[in-house]
């Protein structure tokens, strides 16, 4: 039976998982490979999708290895390259349970995907914007996108997605771009499953302050160093960051929720639902993105959809900050 959500949830309380499959992106590592592990553990058949398959094969060994209920296996996927996305998705056959929209890079210098979109942009968001709608018809329970509370400082600038005029700096703005973009993703996906009469829904997470490798692809110095500082003395260890991927893959919270740590200003701590900025709350610009998106990468919302009411993209007004844009929910995931 599942345990009720509590105000201190922990993975323990995550419901048996066995005959399910969960594909976590970037499970290689960090919070992705803590995420993966733990779906495991609960009996799951996770799926390891991962750009360096030795780093992938090197990480499911962990896993399988410390006497899980579940099983792994490992497949390629460069998010960076919307060729390997359709292979991924082509190549599968089967139900999907959860889709763990984990990966992502953070501050790299500046540079391109394989189809020319702004790295940050094109890995975080349009990769797994792609991924998601190719896999679409063979999921069944949900799709959890890895947001950051970083997003409150992004912006969506519609006339330069790809910086080709904006100043990229040290990146920083780009990423708050792309995680923006993440929470907008899943605000205008669980409408259109709301409005398609699915029973799939969307959620976010943010693992607050985590000690990870993300940042592995800046090569600021200083960055680096403060970013160390930071980590040494505020950070929670990757189990804890992962326990808010959990938490919106497992529990039963509405379609649009979004979950994080739930103390020190959502850095650290048992995760909770939590707020978003009004930025990430603005149905228009949800469906002005998704609408640039499927021109970016060609690929379409596949279900049936009836009565959509899409937002007119010449409105300005936005939805208020909520912890839930929906109340359709599947229950237990």
């Amino acid at each position: 039976m599942h345990t009720p959500l509590t105000a201190d949830w922990d993975a323990s309380q995550m419901p048996d998982l066995a005959g399910k499959t969960i594909i976590v992106t970037g499970a290689n590592s960090g919070i992705g490979l803590e995420a993966a592990r733990a779906f495991a553990a609960h009996g799951a058949h996770v799926v390891l999708a991962v750009r360096d398959q030795a780093r992938g094969d090197a990480a499911a060994a962990t896993i399988a290895g410390s006497g899980i209920a579940g099983s792994t296996e490992v497949r390629r996927l460069e998010l960076a390259d919307l060729a390997s996305v359709r292979a991924f998705a082509a190549g599968w056959i089967g139900d999907i349970h959860i889709l763990v929209n984990n990966a992502g890079i953070l501050v790299p210098p500046f540079g391109h995907t394989a189809d020319g979109f702004e790295l940050q942009f094109g890995t975080n968001h349009l990769g797994h914007f792609a991924l998601t709608n190719l896999l679409l018809p063979h999921i069944t329970g949900r799709v959890v996108t890895v947001a950051s509370s970083v997003h409150r400082s992004g912006r969506i600038d519609f006339d330069d997605l790809n910086w080709s005029a904006r100043r990229y700096g040290g990146g920083a703005a780009a990423y708050g771009q792309s995680k923006l973009a993440n929470l907008l993703f899943t605000l205008e996906l669980q409408r259109r499953l709301a409005a398609s009469g699915s029973g799939v829904i969307a959620t976010a997470a943010h693992p607050g302050m985590a000690a990870t490798n993300l940042g592995s692809s800046s090569q600021n110095p200083v960055l680096n160093v403060v970013a160390r500082l930071a980590v040494r003395l505020f950070a929670q260890d990757a189990v804890s960051g992962a326990a808010p991927t959990l938490f919106a893959a497992t529990e039963p919270i509405p379609g649009g929720s979004y979950a994080g740590p739930g103390g020190r200003r959502e850095m650290v701590g048992p995760p909770r639902l939590v707020g978003r900025s009004s930025a990430a709350s603005d149905r228009v610009a949800a469906a002005r993105l998704w609408a640039a998106s499927e021109e970016l990468t060609d690929v379409r919302y596949p279900l049936q959809q009836s009565q959509m009411n899409i937002p007119s993209t010449s409105s300005t007004s936005s939805t208020s900050s909520t912890s839930s844009t929906s109340s359709t929910s599947n229950g237990k995931a």
